[in-house]
């Protein structure tokens, strides 16, 4: 579980909650009435704009924003040196062994590739092929949460209006004119909640995921295409540490 989004959302709601209730009552600020202008306007333009399985595959995909787990470069570079030790000592077919251990599809993908003696040029077109499918579906995921964060705020001006309307049309009864200004103010503050603390945060998180996925299943590819070209295990972590930032450049081999 990312504790990072916990963190992040317990103090934006919880600060929000306590400023509520420092000038009265939290249920000042809960009206079902906007409540639906908002929350019903944002999913349903989200429905005209997408289609159906895409808006439900999201559900899943906002998932990872709370529910991932994170593999470190360093230790897929140390990984792929090991095997290509192995590889160099004891030929290609010997990775068949170590394939029960690994439990990225990708990276058994590879493997499987390899020992079953695909050209260089064949697996580095899958993996590079790959990348791009799963670039497209991670971008993919993250731009429903983009629009639905465009659209929550666009809703919440459409309920102010109608909250205007109906408090213009009953000016002649000062009772009425309280409602229809809570609905009015309310629309456009849930818009904003949900667009600036919701939504939009976990566009950014998933975009974030997707860097971090990327960067490790391209570490992969290049690996998996070095193994197979029987490169130096100590020239490929050299030209592996490219992709990663200097402070997380561990060498593998004592000095």
């Amino acid at each position: 579980m990312d504790i990072s989004t916990i963190l992040g959302a317990v103090a934006a709601f919880g600060l929000m909650i306590a400023a509520m209730m420092n000038g009265g009552s939290i249920l000042l600020f809960i009206d079902p009435a906007s409540i639906m202008i908002v929350a019903g306007g944002t999913i349903g333009s989200t429905l005209i704009h997408y289609p159906f399985k895409e808006v439900f595959r999201a559900v899943s995909v906002a998932k990872k924003t709370l529910f991932h787990k994170d593999q470190a470069p360093g230790e897929i570079i140390s990984q792929l040196i090991e095997y290509a030790g192995k590889a160099r000592k004891e030929g290609i077919l010997s990775l068949q062994s170590v394939m029960s251990k690994v439990e990225d599809p990708f990276f058994l993908k590879g493997l499987q590739m390899a020992v079953d003696g695909q050209e260089p040029e064949a697996l580095r077109d899958m993996m590079e092929r790959e990348l791009e499918y799963v670039q497209e579906r991670h971008e993919a995921g993250a731009e429903i949460f983009t629009t639905m964060a465009a659209y929550a705020p666009a809703m919440g001006m459409i309920g102010t209006l109608i909250g205007l309307v109906q408090m213009l049309q009953t000016m002649d009864d000062p009772s009425s004119i309280g409602p229809a200004m809570a609905v009015a103010l309310l629309t456009t503050f849930y818009g904003a909640v949900a667009a600036n603390v919701i939504f939009t945060p976990m566009s950014g998180k998933l975009k974030h995921r997707s860097a971090s996925e990327m960067l490790c299943k391209t570490l992969i590819s290049e690996g998996m295409n070095s193994i197979l070209a029987g490169e130096n295990p100590r020239v490929m972590e050299q030209r592996l540490h490219a992709f990663v930032a200097p402070n997380l450049r561990e060498s593998n081999f004592k000095k």
